[in-house]
């Protein structure tokens, strides 16, 4: 009896429009997984959407029809054995021929369909597989149009999208394009068996000790050949379990087991990110019928929400250790998913550790994620908030809508249950917002689900009947919360309450515009959205912009690769009260680039602050990358180029950090009045889960001259508290007798610089920056950076190929600081540079 052999059908494929007729209408395909505007790309039928205006030339690919087919191998006899095709991912609505014969309508993206062929494969003679997928963007209004009952608002896209399990970003966002992808997205394999592993996964808990770990392994067999599985449990190649058990009438194995002791899977930063290899061999007598392995990280994680003083903490614990979740929220870094290689998500998932950050939140309006993200997280030690896939609308509950959204929730938290990384699942992106805009039926004294079904909100049943209930079934070690953001209900205030559950402060950017510069006042329990955007870095707009004429930055190029609303006047509101305005694209570059650097600042800076007495739990910027060359809220580009953002977020997230912020005044509201003195602060942020000694220094140094104004003030034998914060020094700052000056604070320990913060006064247009003498020199993989007077947001080049340890710098005079450089060779030209002023005296290296 022969095992389970498996092909994957990646070449041999052609497609067409479905509505054209004739042999020679098909186009070969490179590779699947795939999608028609890769493969309309490949064969010179369409140009790159991502170039220029283009965008708008091949909209009309999403209201077509498009055909796939392949012929499939020809198989060896192996009777009794089961014949199936494995549909990993199928983008959208798809109805599957074989041999001219359906075997398969399947309307949901985010749903692995498998389908028995046994009865139709022919032994002698082509089989030839076909795949129709028809236009989602039609179909989506068909569905809207059957359903008149329902209210179909929300934001971003049209809102026929809501009635289709399609990524919702395909209809186009306000940092992406309108894009309608269709085609075989994910794998399609063909399968043949006698018995195979269909399921694999643990179920554990952990003592409160943490010492013992027990539970049940189980598997779940498809075939009635399998009669026993043999499970084995290694960490680092040392057995820990081996033992056998019968599969029984439903295709269930399973063994209990216990570990003492066990190694635990932690966030990096606080322990060892170990797994234990759960291996699963499928016999019929001695005969192997398959094998099938996943990684299991054992760890309790809890979301941790008490009542306190100002509502409710939410905060999340991980083997006893509370962690504040510092990280940015992810949306797909391309819009066309299958050409995303595995080494380009770990470069993306590895930036995040080197930049500090240890969360990130999977998007509702993106995709169940390749299975290569969620690995590598685990591998990484990066926590995941993953959101169920809904965003920023009133969605349908319709009994097949619901069927299919209860189908597609249980195997996705199936195939992904095993993560160690995943410690909380969100109903849905935004959606509670919608029902409080609009003003929706929430009666949240009416426990009973099946009334909400009837009411102008009904997805309320989706987010708190059917998703929890799958979510408890499925993985009950994970906390589920019902939207983000969410405040639990029943409040006059339900999704915009700072003390009670998690919040999206876009008051910074959109709403009333607050000055970014207040971000710590107010922000939430557990900030999981904000942001400012910033211009990407010149090479990347080198890409998208072929008309030279269009370098300025209010091209209309730039504007059409925005998709933010309003994004004209919010960004040039922040510059217009921060900075000294320059129409030059480099510099404007630049100022964008370092506003968004100063907001970020700001955000982790404060709210960290506020991890000492748990009032905040985490900070999530949005976002992390882009879908398209484009200006956004990403702080770090499309082509993997970081902003000034993601350096001064690295800083306030390291694992010690020290900081200092005067009061905020402002001056937009005060006539430009400055104030007569300003209060200033100095804490030091850690997470190390023991008390440190370290030495805070700060000085005082003259912006014109370069001098200190003042003595430095030096705190030695400082006791920095685990895993909070620590206050060091209040004072004043003196405007009417003291010369504008910098607050330049550093941390040592044992004699070594771990930390800086600068503070400066605000507005940085009143300030004078030229003249600043800064020397920038290489040595080797080094570069030492020094000035003789302070020096605001000094970037280095981004070039493809070269990584540098920090960048958007300030730097005071008599603090040289060393930079170091990978992939850069002592041939290649050295990285430009260029801070803020530079034209007003000393001239940029780049």
């Amino acid at each position: 009896m022969n095992a389970l052999h498996t092909k994957e059908l990646t070449t041999g494929w052609s497609f067409k429009q479905t509505d054209v007729v004739g042999e020679d209408a098909w186009l070969p395909v490179a590779r699947v997984p795939t999608n028609v505007h890769l493969d309309l790309m490949a064969n010179n039928k369409i140009p790159d959407p991502f170039i220029g205006l283009n965008e708008l030339s091949v909209e009309w690919i999403g209201e077509k029809s498009w055909t796939y087919r392949t012929q499939l191998p020809t198989l060896e006899n192996d009777e009794g054995a089961t014949i199936v095709l494995a549909f990993d991912g199928l983008d959208t609505f798809a109805h599957v021929k074989l041999n001219n014969e359906t075997i398969l309508q399947s309307d949901n993206m985010f749903i692995p369909r498998r389908v028995d062929i046994t009865k139709h494969f022919k032994r002698d003679g082509e089989n030839v597989l076909e795949i129709d997928f028809d236009s989602a963007l039609l179909r989506a209004r068909e569905i809207e149009k059957e359903h008149p009952e329902h209210q179909w608002t929300g934001s971003n896209g049209e809102m026929a999208r809501l009635g289709v399990r399609k990524a919702q970003y395909h209809w186009g966002w306000d940092w992406g394009p309108v894009l309608m992808t269709a085609g075989p997205w994910r794998a399609v394999s063909l399968q043949t068996f006698h018995a195979r592993i269909d399921d694999l996964w643990l179920d554990y808990d952990l003592a409160e000790d943490l010492n013992l770990a027990e539970g049940t392994a189980y598997a779940r067999i498809e075939g009635a050949a399998g009669e026993t599985v043999t499970f084995t449990i290694c960490l680092d190649g040392k057995t820990v379990l081996h033992e056998s058990a019968k599969v029984d009438k439903d295709g269930l194995a399973k063994i209990e087991f216990r570990v003492q002791k066990p190694s635990l899977w932690n966030p990096h930063g606080y322990g060892s990110q170990s797994r234990y290899e759960l291996e699963a061999t499928l016999y019929h007598g001695d005969s192997e019928l398959d094998r099938s392995t996943k990684m299991i990280g054992l760890r309790k994680a809890e979301l941790i929400q008490e009542h306190d003083k100002n509502g409710k903490s939410f905060y999340f614990r991980i083997n006893g250790v509370d962690v504040f979740c510092g990280g940015s929220d992810w949306v797909p870094c391309d819009h066309f998913i299958p050409r995303i290689s595995k080494e380009r998500y770990r470069k993306w998932l590895q930036m995040m550790v080197d930049g500090n950050q240890n969360m990130t939140r999977i998007w509702g309006g993106g995709v169940w994620e390749e299975d290569v993200f969620y690995d590598t997280c685990d591998e990484l030690g990066i926590l995941i908030w993953h959101d169920f896939m809904f965003a920023c609308g009133n969605y349908p509950a319709f009994p097949a809508f619901l069927e299919s959204v209860k189908e597609e929730a249980t195997v996705q938290l199936r195939r992904l249950r095993h993560h160690p990384s995943i410690v909380i699942y969100a109903g849905n992106n935004e959606d509670y917002q919608i029902q409080e805009r609009y003003n929706y039926t929430y009666d949240y004294k009416d426990n009973d689900p099946q009334n909400w079904l009837n009411t102008d909100f009904p997805a309320r049943y989706t987010y708190e009947k059917l998703l929890p209930d799958v979510t408890k079934q499925e993985c009950p070690d994970v906390a589920y919360w019902p939207g983000s953001p969410w405040s639990e209900g029943g409040r006059k205030i339900s999704v915009y309450d700072p003390n009670v559950g998690d919040l999206h402060q876009w008051n910074v950017w959109h709403g009333t515009q607050e000055k970014y510069q207040t971000y710590d006042q107010i922000g939430g329990r557990f900030n999981s959205e904000f942001g400012l955007e910033g211009f990407p870095h010149i090479e990347t707009m080198q890409h998208f912009v072929t008309d030279p004429s269009e370098y300025y930055p209010q091209s209309h190029t730039l504007d059409f690769h925005n998709k933010a609303d309003g994004h004209e006047r919010r960004i040039v509101t922040y510059l217009v009260e921060n900075f000294l305005i320059t129409t030059e694209l480099k510099a404007y570059i630049h100022l964008t680039q370092l506003s968004q650097a100063e907001a970020m600042m700001y955000a982790y800076r404060g709210w960290r602050r506020q991890w000492g007495n748990r009032f905040c739990g985490g900070a999530l910027v949005w976002q992390l990358p882009d879908s398209w060359p484009c200006t956004s809220w990403a702080i770090v580009d499309y082509f993997l180029r970081k902003k000034p953002a993601y350096y001064a977020m690295s800083r306030v997230l390291a694992p010690v950090a020290v900081a200092v912020k005067r009061e905020h005044q402002d001056w937009s509201v005060r006539h430009a009045r400055p104030a007569k003195s300003s209060k200033f602060e100095l804490w030091v942020a850690s997470n190390l889960q023991k008390p440190l000694t370290a030495t805070v220094e700060l000085k005082y140094i003259s912006i014109r001259t370069g001098a200190e104004v003042k003595p430095a003030v030096v705190k030695k034998d400082v006791e920095v508290v685990a895993n909070g914060t620590t206050d060091i020094l209040n004072g004043i700052v003196d405007n009417v007798k003291e010369e504008a000056h910098v607050l330049a604070a550093r941390l040592f320990i044992n004699g070594e610089v771990v930390a800086r913060d600068m503070d400066w006064p605000q507005p940085y247009k009143y300030l004078s920056f030229g003249d600043r003498g800064v020397e920038v020199s290489f040595h080797g993989h080094k570069m030492h950076v020094k000035c003789e007077k302070p020096v605001k947001g000094l970037v280095f080049e981004e070039r493809e190929g070269v990584l540098v340890s920090d960048s958007a710098l300030d730097v005071a005079p008599g603090d040289e600081q060393i930079v170091t450089i990978k992939g850069l060779s002592a041939s290649d030209k050295p990285l430009g540079w260029t801070y803020l002023g530079h034209g007003e005296g000393e001239s940029s290296q780049q």
